[in-house]
């Protein structure tokens, strides 16, 4: 997956297409990574995923979602599994892409003091593994404390760079300056991350999961924000039902895969997810994937499904989301 500061790595054409996908979530201790995870179990919405953590018992999956143990797996509701990361990280994501059937997705819960980018150069040196993107958690109440501690700032400030995507969790006590200059401040802490706020880490799971190609977005009242929840806050308006808007995109001629992916990770489109198929000029189909401003591409199998030139689904913030400039990349990208 492309890396916007001193990284980029695009998947070879001619390899096989990756058979786990990653997300790593990241977050100092409190932040609310488990809450997350459960979440994000619950809104699987079919897909199997498999959550990796250090040890059971530093991760508390709800009760009602485990329906056995199997030696070190945890069997959870939906087909999904929650195991433990061996004394090897590569050699643990091995053994979980052997399973059958094999997981959909894959979520690594890191520790508290773990830095999640470290975590995710780690889990791509495992044969067919791509990561799909860095989640970090900071607690809204507390994060400015935090990266102010003297012993365990600098951590939680490389946490912060790390993200693809931050999600600002608790902000239900914060008024609405203390929320706009707390989001400013984070916007430099994360340069790159596309910044997202809730409560309860309720957030729509696709934001995080991503979608298949042929899915719709679920949008669902959610108090998200990021520029779009400083300008109602600056308003005194309350959250609107959905800030999230959605497109749905039909290519009809192939494309410059590289320049396009580049063109849809520039934050000031107020882009936060990009899935779908493309076709390149010299008929090769692959899969485009991305969140921030990490994307990658994989080669696509030719099916039913990937017929034509193209097909993306894109979700943005409604209030930031440029769909005039976005036309613009698609037109310049196949002319």
């Amino acid at each position: 997956m492309h890396e916007s500061s001193d990284e980029r790595i695009v998947n070879d054409p001619h390899h096989a297409n990756p058979g786990l996908e990653v997300v790593v979530i990241g977050g100092y201790l409190g932040a609310g990574k488990t809450t997350l995870v459960n979440h994000l179990l619950r809104q699987a919405a079919g897909q199997r995923l498999a959550v990796m953590v250090n040890d059971f018992g530093e991760i508390g999956i709800d009760a009602d979602l485990i329906l056995g143990q199997d030696g070190e797996v945890l069997q959870l509701a939906g087909g999904c599994i929650c195991c433990t990361v061996g004394s090897d990280l590569v050699e643990s994501l091995m053994a979980l892409a052997m399973r059958q059937p094999q997981p959909d997705r894959v979520l690594i819960e890191t520790s508290g003091v773990a830095l999640p980018g470290q975590v995710a150069r780690g889990a791509a040196l495992a044969p067919g593994v791509a990561i799909d993107g860095v989640v970090v958690m900071a607690d809204a109440q507390a994060i400015r404390r935090q990266c102010a501690d003297r012993h365990v700032g600098d951590t939680v400030r490389a946490q912060l760079a790390q993200a693809d995507l931050l999600i600002v969790n608790k902000i239900e006590d914060l008024s609405p300056d203390t929320l706009q200059d707390l989001l400013a401040w984070l916007t430099a802490q994360a340069p790159r991350a596309r910044i997202l706020t809730c409560n309860e880490a309720q957030v729509p799971s696709e934001l995080v999961l991503g979608l298949r190609p042929n899915d719709a977005p679920t949008e669902r009242p959610a108090p998200l924000a990021r520029r779009a929840a400083l300008a109602r806050a600056s308003r005194g308006q309350r959250p609107a039902a959905s800030i999230f808007d959605s497109l749905s995109l039909e290519l009809t001629e192939p494309c410059e895969l590289d320049a396009l992916a580049t063109g849809l990770a520039d934050p000031s489109l107020g882009l936060v997810r990009v899935k779908g198929w493309l076709s390149d000029r010299r008929g090769g189909r692959h899969l485009l994937q991305m969140v921030g401003e990490r994307w990658r591409c994989t080669p696509a199998p030719e099916t039913e499904s990937t017929a034509g030139a193209g097909r993306l689904v894109l979700i943005g913030l409604r209030e930031l989301m440029d769909r005039e400039r976005i036309a613009s990349i698609l037109k310049q990208c196949v002319s």
